[in-house]
């Protein structure tokens, strides 16, 4: 059966050109699509937490677009699973109209206040300063992009009214939830800093002391509040008013006070972005461009074209060989070149050129070596090594509504609560850690993701959509993890793509990171053969750490739906009935 399904995605020489930014973005003036369904159309919500998923689906019966189910998910999880993402963060969203077949990125990235430095996360002796200080401070948290990125999406696909999409939300806000057993580990671990922050100590106190445990009941009145203001004022609930001022004053505290202004929230944009699309097997594979990574995502797929990993199945090391190798090469490419394109240039075309990806592929040998060296495509500036320490967090789902039309979103707070403070019952992120905190290597070079102010940090967010040879929609996939998103994502797509595997099991695939001279993952979930043939090659796999992957899917076959989600996690997939 799985011989049989590898089938169905092989093929040889089919022509298909690198495209990038080949999926228009309608005009900015441009009305809310409102074609006729796509053929066969379903709606469908996978997301992190079952309350999420129940909410978008709420929505869509409603005769809601992919984009208002987004809304609610968002809005639900800022509530239900707040150590990963919220309005308080950013988000990317890769978007498929099912009339048009075209594909537009949103990018909701947070911003540098106006005030940000270089320097602002080293010493006085000009050290990086500790990961735990950086993370707690005020300069942590960047201009927050999520919720005006979903009004501009809901804009320009929006079917209901804004003020209609938070009552499921704010309900539950109201009439609490029970704590998940996933929320109650991260209560109870004690492994991050912000466990200790007093925002999170008092937020999620338990009478008689202590914190609340899964299956305790946390309302949260604070939240329900600014969601009633956020439906009847739109946006501007957020980036104006009292909402933002609390928040100004709030990243003002020490230490590190930050030097964000009420100007900074209300000059935020978020960018409409034309997608990087390039061919994996028959599938076109979309994502987003920097500053995400979807050329990383892209450039790790091109040099997996290019080995056998397709012939090797998931208890064969030979591919998970090819994959690790694959990897370490692109992340080498991505650590180096990937910033924010309004403040570096980016070599994308020649990251994803087939020559480079041929020199690349060819350093793939029998067995591992030294962490490979940052390669130099076509188009290639100079650039100091990147000091960058990206944490676990983040969440992903999946949204595709009766048109035909679908979202793969991204959607973060950074690390676990993000910073640690709270405003109006919703966590700040702590997104300006994203940056490298050392601006130029010991050669004087500066890297692409240094601070700068305005600028947006590079994110390893890769939201993807999957389309076949019509253009048609095929698949979406992404994922949490911090930087190792990209080797998540991948690991999905070989396991779906190349490897035949049904969704649910190719996210639940034993994650392997293989990032410079370390090979992390889930060692204990290899087999025993596939351990000992990697380590044999050189790849000897330790435990990781963090909070694991949040994948999170759906793709096409035989024109049925086939959605996954995370085992990690506590995700649900939801079907619409035809």
């Amino acid at each position: 059966m799985a011989a049989r399904a590898r089938g169905l995605w092989r093929t040889a020489g089919l022509g298909l050109t690198l495209l990038l930014g080949a999926c228009a973005t309608p005009a900015p003036d441009a009305p809310p699509p409102r074609g006729a369904p796509a053929p066969a159309a379903q709606a469908f919500v996978v997301a992190a937490n079952p309350l999420a998923t129940d909410a978008g689906m709420a929505v869509l019966r409603r005769g809601g677009s992919a984009v208002d189910a987004a809304i609610a998910v968002q809005a639900m999880l800022s509530l239900v699973e707040p150590q990963s993402s919220g309005v308080g963060g950013g988000a990317f969203m890769t978007y498929y109209d099912g009339a048009s077949t075209k594909v537009t990125v949103y990018d909701g990235r947070e911003t540098a206040p106006a005030g940000a430095t270089p320097d602002m996360f080293l010493d006085d002796g000009g050290r990086a300063l500790p990961f735990a200080t950086a993370v707690l401070s005020g300069r942590a948290t960047g201009v927050p992009g999520a919720v005006r990125m979903l009004a501009e999406a809901h804009r320009r696909h929006g079917r209901l009214a804004w003020r209609e999409l938070f009552g499921d939300a704010r309900r539950t806000a109201r009439d609490g939830f029970l704590v998940s057993p996933r929320l109650g580990r991260f209560l109870a671990s004690g492994r991050f800093p912000e466990s200790s922050a007093p925002d999170v100590l008092a937020y999620f106190a338990r009478p008689g002391g202590g914190l609340l445990r899964p299956g305790d009941r946390l309302r949260n009145p604070a939240y329900a509040g600014f969601l009633d203001r956020l439906a009847a004022q739109g946006a501007d609930a957020l980036y104006t008013g009292e909402t933002a001022r609390r928040i100004v004053a709030r990243v003002h505290q020490g230490p590190l006070a930050s030097s964000m202004t009420l100007a900074d929230l209300a000059a935020y944009r978020p960018v409409v972005r034309e997608p990087l699309c390039a061919p994996y097997r028959v599938l076109l594979v979309c994502a987003p461009p920097p500053p995400a990574s979807g050329v990383g995502l892209l450039e790790l797929l091109g040099l997996l074209e290019r080995t056998d990993v397709a012939r090797h199945g998931a208890d064969d090391p030979r591919g998970w060989y090819a994959f690790a190798e694959a990897s370490r090469l692109m992340y080498a490419d991505r650590d180096r070149y990937v910033g924010d394109p309004a403040f570096v240039d980016v070599p994308v075309a020649g990251l994803l050129a087939p020559d480079y990806l041929d020199r690349r592929a060819r350093l793939i040998g029998e067995r591992a070596g030294p962490a490979p060296r940052p390669g130099v495509p076509a188009g290639a500036s100079h650039r100091g090594a990147d000091r960058t320490l990206e944490p676990t967090g983040t969440s992903h789902f999946v949204v595709g509504d009766s048109r035909g039309n679908v979202v793969s979103m991204t959607t973060t707070v950074e690390s676990i609560f993000g910073s640690g403070r709270m405003v109006d019952g919703f966590f700040l992120n702590n997104q300006m850690t994203d940056f490298s905190f050392t601006p130029r290597d010991a050669d004087g070079q500066a890297a692409a993701n240094a601070v700068a102010a305005g600028k947006r940090p590079r994110s390893s967010m890769t939201p993807l959509i999957l389309l076949d040879r019509q253009r048609r929609f095929a698949g979406a996939v992404g994922s949490a993890g911090g930087n190792a998103i990209l080797a998540y994502v991948g690991k999905a797509v070989v396991g779906a793509v190349d490897w035949g595997l049904p969704m649910q099991q190719a996210l639940a695939l034993p994650n392997l990171i293989a990032r410079g001279d370390s090979f992390q993952g889930e060692a204990d979930k290899l087999s025993p053969a596939v351990r000992d043939g990697l380590a044999a090659r050189g790849v000897v796999v330790r435990p990781g750490q963090g909070e694991d992957s949040g994948l999170h899917g759906i793709i096409v076959r035989d024109g049925r739906l086939d959605g996954g989600f995370d085992p990690r996690r506590e995700g649900k997939v939801a079907i619409a009935p035809r």
